[in-house]
């Protein structure tokens, strides 16, 4: 059938179910023959009759051989007509459920747009050119073009060889000991936060968080209808002391490198924070976001190495090694929770992508994993040097720098200019091409609980080339003497 004829049937059959819609139709009404509407019509009765037959497979109408065809009896007349009037009564809005609701009412971090062409300072970026292509399309392919015997859904735990790979990992990296049972690979460090809230928070329980926090999993916990409490950060961390007595909650850390300030929590706090845990029933998600890049400081004990009553639950993650668009990461939990975050996971979405965890699994086998991770850490710390000397050259006296011993940003504070200044600031240095973060809206509760009563910024480096950073930061310096 060409085009042209195929236009004309679909534009009879859609007239046809408009007045069916509509009641010109009426339920039990005689259709025309298909041979007179083929005649008036001026098509072929074939194209009649497939339309007829088309109407009849969705309910429309009702055929029988040697019968006219019938408006279907049990059909109901749509309520939305093409004779709509300006005084015909709007339609009742339906309900959405409390979540719903919630999560309408969020206000979320908008996607920046990939073809920017600013100098962009943003946090949880990665260079490009950092991402080791013709690894990963070798493993890949290997992984995609090795046969099975059927495509299936797979356990919802994860790849058995890729969770097998991250335990070994974790050993060797971490000083993490824990089974391959104890391991739930997931799509990213949100879905881990997330399925931490569905599985352990109720509506109205208390989470505790770091202030200034993870805006992100702040909002996963209020999504859920918690309850979540503030507790303040110094230039160690979590200030364990000023932990509530609050029982069966949850605290949310990141103690390896406090986000957004970058502090290391020290084994004392670490022990604190686990004593006030058991104490109160408690579980802790410990999120270790960007554990491998440390400079010049040995890795901490994670929380969940000492352990010893089942209450940690560990996040880590790929985004900040290999990429944030492979959306792959892992859970180390407590036995306890195993099956319940399994069935989580599987109603979710089934489980995280088999080709993509083969293929990482195979890179952490071959050892490129960790030599990848030495490369990129060596790279992370000459733009970070660089950064810290262009900030004390190019920008004004007093500028304090936090969070320059782990991750890949720093935090800039800048003691000339109000907390107020912030986003005429950001809108000055983005006129003349530099992307840059205002720390405000980490903080949840405003001023409260901050330290620098002055204007403070994020800048993330890892996406940035060091010629581009030093560029930057002489850009940023131009645009605050514009701001003075």
């Amino acid at each position: 059938m060409s085009t042209s004829h195929i236009k004309v049937s679909r534009k009879i059959y859609n007239l046809l179910r408009l007045k069916i819609d509509s009641g010109d139709l009426m339920p039990g009404q005689k259709m025309p023959s298909t041979r007179m509407l083929a005649s008036d019509l001026g098509v072929s009765r074939s194209s009649v009759v497939a339309i007829y037959e088309q109407l009849a497979s969705e309910g429309y109408i009702e055929t029988s051989p040697g019968a006219h065809a019938r408006v279907a009896t049990g059909i109901t007349i749509s309520s939305t007509s093409s004779k709509k009037s300006e005084d015909q009564p709007k339609s009742q809005t339906h309900s959405i459920s409390a979540y719903g609701r919630r999560i309408e009412g969020l206000t979320l971090p908008q996607p920046i747009s990939a073809q920017t062409k600013e100098i962009n300072f943003l946090y949880g970026a990665l260079a490009d050119a950092d991402f080791p292509k013709l690894l990963w399309r070798r493993h890949y392919t290997q992984a995609l073009m090795k046969r099975q015997n059927h495509l299936y859904y797979s356990a919802p735990e994860g790849e058995m060889e890729l969770r097998a790979e991250v335990q070994g990992y974790l050993l060797r990296a971490r000083g993490l000991s824990c089974s391959a049972d104890q391991i739930l690979i997931v799509q990213g460090s949100q879905q881990a936060i997330d399925l931490c809230a569905r599985v352990l928070v109720d509506p109205g329980s208390a989470v505790i968080m770091e202030e200034p926090c993870y805006l992100m999993a702040r909002r996963v916990f209020e999504s859920i209808g918690a309850e979540v409490l503030s507790v303040p950060v110094d230039e160690h961390g979590l200030v364990t002391k000023e932990l509530p007595k609050v029982k069966n909650s949850l605290v949310y850390v990141t103690p390896s490198h406090q986000f957004p300030l970058g502090a290391v929590l020290p084994i004392g706090r670490r022990r604190e924070l686990l004593s006030w845990a058991k104490t109160n029933k408690a579980w802790i998600i410990e999120d270790d976001y960007d554990s491998e890049f440390r400079y010049g400081l040995r890795p901490t004990e994670t929380l969940q190495s000492l352990d010893a009553d089942g209450t940690v639950i560990y996040i880590g993650t790929f985004s900040k090694a290999l990429s944030p668009q492979l959306r792959l990461g892992y859970l180390v939990l407590p036995m306890s929770l195993v099956k319940a975050f399994r069935n989580a996971k599987q109603l979710t979405d089934r489980h995280a992508p088999r080709v993509e965890q083969n293929a990482v699994a195979e890179l952490i086998k071959s050892g490129a994993y960790e030599r990848h991770i030495r490369r990129v850490r060596r790279e992370n710390e000459q733009r970070r040097i660089v950064l810290i000397e262009s900030i004390a050259k190019y920008l004004p006296e007093g500028t304090l720098i936090e969070g320059t011993a782990t991750g890949l940003h720093i935090v800039v504070w800048l003691e000339d200019f109000r907390v107020e200044d912030e986003v005429a600031i950001v809108a000055q240095a983005k006129s003349l091409g530099v992307g840059i973060w205002s720390i405000t809206p980490l903080y949840a509760l405003g001023r409260k609980m901050r330290k620098q009563n002055c204007a403070g910024f994020i800048l993330g480096y890892a996406g940035l080339m060091p010629s581009e950073i030093k560029k930057g930061v002489k850009l940023l310096a131009k645009a605050l003497l514009l701001r003075r």
